[in-house]
């Protein structure tokens, strides 16, 4: 056997390798993203001024500036391509009280979809918050980790969750897979 051989030999035998590691790659969900619908069915409130804090992944597609009573909007949070993250974040909206014409509080948001749903679950949380709350890292840590009464927390595969301050209610559904969809609803106590 000469030295071309052995090359020929080295060559398929990476090229099978490869043609497996294809495989198996196409059969693994990589794609990790949340698709955010939040309806505003309160006659007393507009949702305005939305902020986000994306903790990993992006801001595919993000939410309309204002979203009117009886009104619906969406957004789009996908991982980084070619990353072993997932699509973690929280936002939040402005409560303007449309007959007073002023903000006193705000509605947030958590969605963590994680890279492998076989070591961490999906999890999200509602809450009402004080209109001064910034939209960062340190709500973003607090209702991921806390335990406060501003919010309630779960897991997708655990049932809805529903959070009410002050005459408004907050609820929420999320799906339990790779690209779930997270359903949230405002309304009038």
């Amino acid at each position: 056997m000469d030295v071309g051989d052995g090359f020929d030999i080295a060559n398929g035998t990476l090229d099978a390798s490869l043609s497996i590691g294809t495989k198996i790659a196409t059969t693994i969900p990589t794609q990790r993203r949340c698709t955010v619908e939040l309806t505003n069915e309160s006659s007393h409130y507009s949702l305005c001024n939305p902020r986000v804090y994306v903790h990993s992944g992006r801001c595919s597609i993000p939410f309309p500036p204002r979203i009117q009573p009886s009104s619906t909007g969406q957004a789009l949070f996908s991982k980084v391509p070619h990353t072993a993250t997932g699509s973690i974040g929280i936002f939040t909206y402005d409560l303007h009280n449309i007959s007073t014409k002023t903000s006193s509080m705000k509605i947030a948001v958590l969605f963590q979809v994680p890279f492998n749903l076989h070591l961490k679950s999906n999890m999200y949380a509602v809450g009402i918050l004080d209109i001064s709350r910034e939209c960062n890292r340190d709500l973003f840590t607090e209702m991921s980790k806390s335990t406060t009464t501003t919010f309630v927390r779960g897991k997708a595969k655990g049932p809805s969750l529903t959070h009410s301050c002050q005459n408004v209610t907050i609820m929420a559904t999320m799906s339990n897979c790779y690209e779930p969809v997270m359903k949230v609803q405002v309304c009038d106590d």
